[in-house]
Formats: C-alpha cells, structure tokens, sequence
C-alpha cells in the first residue's frame, strides 16, 4: 500500500482513491510569464513520478489535472512590456512549458486548463457567488475579497495562528508576505489597459487563487478531490486560500491529501537572477548535459528534502545512466542456456526493495539504489560466466519495468535513438571506418571516429561489433 505524507495532517498515511479505482489529482502548474526553470520542474518531475507511481505500482487510473496560470499581475505586465495581447504572450511560454516537459518525459496530464479559457472563467464567477450567498466576501473599490475572519479553519494547511490574523486588511496583489495573512481579493477592479471580464457587474478579472479552486472542481468534480500538489512555497498563501474558497464555496473538504515537494537550490545558494544560476532546460542541454541525466537528479533525493543542483552532480548522473544503458547493452551479448536461481534472487530484491522504497512516499532515491543493486549483481553474474540469455531477458525487462515509474532510463535510450546526424549516415560511416581498418589504413578509421565525435556521436568497439551512442 502506498504512504503519503499528507502536508495537512503533517504525517504519513496510506492512500487510497476515496472513489473506486480513480485518482482524481490536482498540481499548481505555471504562471505563464517566462520560461519554466529547473526548480518548477523539481516539482513536475517529482509529482510526474508521483503519478507513475499511483499508474504502474499500484494500478490505480488517474485523471490528473495541471493548470497553466495566464492571468495575473506578472502576466499581464509581461504582455504589456512586449506590446502583445496576453494570450499570445502565455502561449510562447505554455509551448515552452510542454516542450521541456517532453524533453524531460513527464507524462501529459488528462486536463493542461488555462484560467482564461470561458468554462473556467464562468466556474470562478458561480464560485465567488456561492461564497457570497455565504457570507464569506465583500466589497471594495469594485474589487471582491475572501474575509478570512468568516472561516474559524483558515490556516489549518499552514499551522497558522488564529490569534495572530488580521482579519479586515485585505491586500489586492497575487502575491503578499508569507508571516501575514490578510483578506485576499478574489476579483480584480478593472484597470486601464488591463485585459476585464464581468462577474456579477464587477468588470475585472479573478484573483490569482480563485482560479486554482475553480479549475480543480470544474474537471475532478465533486469535493473533496483524492490529491492535491505543488511546489512547497505554494502552501501559504495560495493553497491556504484555496482552501478557504473551496471549503466557504461547498461546504466540504477540498482535498484528503496535500503533497508538496521542497525547494531546489543551486550549488548551495537559492536561484536568483541577479546571481544569474536560474537556469531553464535549455540551458542545461547548451552545457553538454541531456535532459535525461537531469531528470535522474531531480530524482537522486527525496523530493522532502532540500535538493542541491551542482554541475559535478549533473556529471555523476551522467555517468550513472551511461552505467545502466551499458549493462543493457550488456546483456544483449548474453548467449547462455538454463537458468540461475542467483539471478532470479537477485531480481526478486529489486523488486521488492524498489516497490518499499517507493511505497515509502517515493522514496526515488532507494527506488534508484535497487535498480543499481541490480546492474552491479548482474554485472557480476555475467562476469562469472554464471549469466543465461533467458536470465539476461529477465533483468532487462525488470529493469524497464521499474523504469516505468521513474521514467530516466527510458528517456535516455529514447535520446540515444535520436541522434544529432542522420542513422544511416552514422552507419555508413561505420562501414566506412570497418573497411579503412581492414585495409590497416588506421588514420583514416581514427579520423572518421573523431569526426563523429566531434558531432556528437561516440563509436563502442566491442566483440558483437561496432555501436554508436550519442555523446
């Protein structure tokens, strides 16, 4: 059975769907503003596995739901400093967005929703309206605001004092201090320039936090929903007031479990741009490094703790998934009769070890030292001669099985099969260089091996033959 820590409760518990087999799953996606960074997609990465882990370990169906935030103070100050309306200033960044997910192998979720988009717009009027009919808002200067002092559990999610709120100041940013709770603005005055839509007479746009609670009950239904993620920062203020206006709105628990994932820094310092280390996934690739090894180091700690990018460390998951790709290729080459009860002992621990770890509130990182545990015994066995083609069939389709639910191996051989040049010219080459060494002409047979070197592709002899690999 699969744990989580419930961010709510501050405990493990076990997970179960509260409705039959289906998970019903909400994750804070981005505020389209600017290209995603490496520490947004600590995030995806961590709840992609999340995913993975409900779908392929524990069999459950999931209907999964990440928003993207078009509107907002930062997105509309971005549209207006490009001169450009604000939905095709978000779409760049939403294409943006997906590409480095596919890049990184997160799984598209079931529902991508814009705040914008009119079925969401109209869920967030009918829910400012029923907080209304229940005595949760107010006026002011043509904007709407949630009244916190209206709901005796605001700051349950935060460990909030209640003698501390400041009920009655209201604050009209997206944004505002984490020591300080105030009445939130759920609808927007309108403002010169500023794209507006109507809710109950008030010309404006929503809050930021409104449009999270809208969406989620729009697409998963009816309260409460199974799991609701995001980035840890997220807990206060924003996943405490959707909270408030989901709870003040039903009348019901919003979600049974809350699920947040820590703060990556970069080699020991938070990102930030006036030190210039936030980084985006393109970044890392102009670097030399794949996308492949970063997901592998978003995933080398767990996702509860502080993770601390370095580049020696983007080298050693480098390195660590050219060891598991090698040991596959490996095991091609294993041609034995019969079977080896060592080896299916060997495979029956990983598998028990990397479904504990993972039942364990993903714990990635002993997921990954049981499929190392793995390489490193069947290594060995094929080592000692001790090592069958049916044996070697069963590691690699373990491996891959496990692999399903972290999603780094199977990444990397999907970008081994997409190599810089062209598949028949890199194999045409290979020929090229056969014919040059049988001729014991060896400068020609080193110049063509560097030449594909330098364009990114490195040449194996071995004694199957030649294969190439991407640099």
């Amino acid at each position: 059975m699969l744990r989580l820590y419930n961010t709510l409760t501050r405990q493990e518990e076990t997970f179960e769907p509260l409705h039959g087999n289906t998970v019903r799953m909400y994750a804070c996606g981005l505020t389209v503003y600017a290209r995603g960074h490496i520490g947004n997609f600590r995030t995806f990465v961590c709840l992609d596995v999340l995913r993975r882990t409900l779908k392929y370990l524990c069999g459950h169906e999931i209907r999964e739901v990440i928003n993207y935030t078009d509107v907002d103070d930062k997105t509309i100050a971005g549209a207006q400093k490009a001169g450009v309306p604000l939905r095709e200033y978000t779409t760049q960044w939403i294409d943006a967005f997906r590409s480095d997910a596919d890049l990184l192998g997160i799984e598209q979720p079931e529902e991508s929703p814009r705040a914008t988009d009119e079925l969401n717009m109209q869920a967030m009027r009918d829910m400012i309206l029923a907080l209304e009919r229940h005595g949760h808002t107010y006026d002011r200067d043509g904007s709407i605001y949630f009244k916190i002092g209206t709901l005796p559990t605001y700051g349950r999610l935060a460990r909030l004092d209640q003698q501390s709120l400041h009920a009655g100041a209201s604050v009209d940013v997206d944004e505002y201090s984490k020591d300080d709770a105030r009445d939130f603005v759920l609808w927007k005055a309108s403002k010169p320039g500023e794209p507006a839509w109507d809710c109950g007479g008030f010309s404006g746009r929503p809050g930021w936090h409104i449009e999270c609670s809208a969406m989620a009950l729009r697409l998963l239904g009816e309260a409460p929903i199974d799991i609701h993620a995001g980035g840890i920062d997220l807990i206060f203020p924003h996943h405490e007031n959707e909270i408030a206006q989901s709870e003040g709105a039903t009348k019901k628990q919003f979600a049974r479990f809350w699920v947040h994932v820590e703060h990556l820094f970069v080699e020991n310092e938070k990102m930030s741009k006036s030190l210039g280390n936030v980084y985006t996934v393109p970044d890392i690739v102009a670097k030399g490094f794949r996308p492949s090894a970063l997901r592998y180091l978003l995933l080398s700690s767990h996702y509860r703790k502080q993770l601390n990018f370095t580049w020696s460390g983007m080298e050693q998951a480098e390195e660590s998934l050219r060891r598991v790709v090698d040991f596959l290729v490996r095991l091609e080459g294993v041609k034995g009769e019969g079977r080896s009860p060592d080896v299916e002992a060997a495979v029956a621990r990983a598998r028990e070890a990397f479904t504990a770890a993972l039942q364990s509130d993903l714990n990635t990182a002993a997921g990954l030292a049981a499929i190392f545990d793995l390489v490193k015994s069947g290594n060995a066995a094929v080592d000692a001669g001790k090592m069958s083609a049916a044996d070697a069939s069963l590691v690699r389709s373990t491996i891959e099985d496990l692999d399903r639910v972290l999603g780094v191996v199977s990444l990397r051989r999907a970008e081994d099969e997409r190599p810089p040049i062209p598949v028949d010219e890199i194999e045409r080459m290979i020929e090229e260089r056969k014919a040059a060494k049988q001729r014991r002409d060896f400068a020609e047979a080193d110049r063509i091996r560097a030449s594909l070197a330098d364009r990114g592709v490195l040449l194996e002899d071995g004694p199957s033959g030649t294969r190439w690999k991407k640099k």
